[in-house]
Formats: C-alpha cells, sequence, structure tokens
C-alpha cells in the first residue's frame, strides 16, 4: 500500500468542501446537524479558507496506492502560551480504516511538529467512548491532560466525556 499526503492548494477548496461533505455525513447523527435547503451540509468557508491562509496550518490529501482515501486538516494552537500542533479534523473513507493508516498519518505529523520546532502535538476533542482512537493515541505517547465532562452526545451511550490528549515531542 502506498500512502502518501499531498498539500492542497488554495485552489483545492472545492475538493476539500466535497471531501468534508462525507465527513459532516458520518458525523450527522452525533453532531445533531441537517442539511441546507440545497441538500448539502453547511461548511464555514471563510473558516476554511485559513488552512491556506495562517502559517503552520495545513489541509492535506490522504491519497492510497493513487486514490484519494480523506483529508487531513493540522492548525497551529490559537491558544496563547501553547506551542502546539493540533489535529483539527482527520477523515478517511470507510474502505480505507482500520488498515493502520491513522497511526501513519499520526507518526507523520509528529515527525512534521518536531521538524518545525514544535514542543507538542495535541487532540483539543477526543470523545471518550472511541476506544480504539484513544487506545491509539495512548500507545503513540498521548495523555489525557483534560476532560469535558458530559460534553458530546453520543447516540445510543448518551452524554460522553470528550478528552483533551496531549503529547510532548
Amino acid at each position: 500500500m502506498s500512502l502518501q499526503l499531498i498539500a492542497t492548494t488554495a485552489e483545492q477548496l472545492p475538493l476539500i468542501r466535497n471531501l468534508y461533505q462525507f465527513y459532516a455525513y458520518e458525523s450527522s447523527d452525533w453532531e445533531q446537524e441537517d442539511v441546507e435547503v440545497d441538500g448539502r451540509f453547511y461548511v464555514h468557508d471563510p473558516y476554511l479558507e485559513l488552512y491556506w491562509q495562517r502559517p503552520q496550518w495545513s489541509a492535506q490529501l490522504i491519497v492510497l496506492d493513487g486514490f484519494i482515501a480523506g483529508f487531513l486538516l493540522i492548525e497551529r494552537s490559537e491558544i496563547a502560551g501553547v506551542d502546539a500542533l493540533e489535529f483539527a479534523d482527520l477523515f478517511l473513507l470507510k474502505k480505507y480504516r482500520r488498515q493502520g493508516i491513522g497511526r501513519a498519518l499520526v507518526e507523520h505529523s509528529l515527525d512534521r511538529a518536531r521538524s518545525e520546532g514544535f514542543l507538542a502535538m495535541q487532540f483539543n476533542y477526543v470523545v471518550s467512548s472511541n476506544a480504539p482512537a484513544v487506545e491509539l493515541y495512548r500507545k503513540l505517547g498521548f495523555a489525557v491532560v483534560g476532560t469535558l465532562p458530559a460534553a458530546f452526545r453520543h447516540r445510543t451511550l448518551g452524554l460522553v466525556d470528550v478528552y483533551v490528549m496531549h503529547r510532548f515531542l
């Protein structure tokens, strides 16, 4: 399997927006999102445009064996005094999940953050009931440094906690 992360340009915003529709669809049950009158999920374009305007923000395509498999959005933390990159959104089409791609993407992002001189990497919103993600991040050295109690409405579990997970580089 050939895995590539390909940086996008502002001209590819429509492509990222289209892929975001799949992401929004998959999260619509727990995000309680509805489609707009045009049949699409809302995407805040002015915010999405920041990935090509702000330093150390990036929108990348995940390409497997020549096919687009998803996207990765990374931001520099906007929290004063926090010198870290944040995973904003990571989306993989279902057929590419459970193949070690998430691990490879996190490891790549850790290398990137380290090479750019950051002190840490963090996830700001990890749903505690997402056991595979929590387990993966822990295996990769991330620790829960904060808990938002009952911050996420799971479709079957009801209100569950959300973690902030952090790792020094």
